[in-house]
């Protein structure tokens, strides 16, 4: 069978020449087996190999996997992935942004119909502009978080005309994590420099 000079999303073997210009894989058996791998491994390596995890509280506090109030200051409050995953103590998981590494999140809030899914223009300009990156709908249904690389070390809130807000975070602060992937969103975190440069006006 001729191939094409394009590999599949999970073998990476050849793409056979028939192949539709927007397959991913070179075979139902691929396919189906990328589906599950995507499903099992939703949030991205970067982030759950990271022991900054906590549990968050239905008014958004965070607490620790015991259940006692935690702080994105005090690392002696978070737990690994694993552990915060385990524990049944508030409503959900939490990420702590911290400034030993470069990882950050875009807040998008009031941009998404949760019902049929469709984004505001301005929301899906700053998800083009992102790029290949992590991005999960936040637990309230209506919002994005984008996750990507970036050098922010003081956080922004930017007000839009509108009444909706764009926030870029980097350290001192936790995220609510939902494992609730956007679209199909890839579980890796991209160079987001551009996007939070243009968002923040910076140089």
């Amino acid at each position: 069978m001729m191939k094409t000079e394009r590999q599949c999303a999970h073998c990476e073997g050849d793409m056979p020449i028939v192949a539709r210009a927007d397959a991913r894989t070179c075979s139902t058996r691929c396919r189906v087996a990328l589906h599950r791998a995507m499903k099992k491994r939703v949030i991205p390596d970067e982030l759950t190999t990271r022991d900054r995890w906590v549990r968050r509280a239905a008014d958004k506090r965070p607490l620790t996997v015991a259940g006692m109030a935690a702080s994105s200051t005090d690392p002696r409050t978070w737990s690994t992935h694993k552990d915060a995953a385990a524990s049944t103590a508030g409503a959900g998981l939490g990420f702590v942004l911290s400034d030993v590494d470069d990882i950050v999140c875009l807040d998008l809030d009031h941009c998404l119909n949760p019902l049929t899914g469709r984004l505001a223009p301005w929301a899906a300009a700053i998800l083009r502009d992102a790029g290949t990156t992590y991005v999960e709908v936040s637990p309230s249904g209506y919002g994005l978080h984008i996750w990507g690389r970036a050098d922010v070390r003081q956080g922004r809130r930017i007000r839009r005309p509108d009444g909706t807000a764009v926030e870029v975070y980097g350290t001192g602060r936790y995220i609510a994590m939902t494992g609730r992937r956007h679209g199909d969103t890839p579980s890796v975190l991209a160079d987001v420099s551009d996007v939070v440069c243009r968002l923040t006006g910076a140089p």
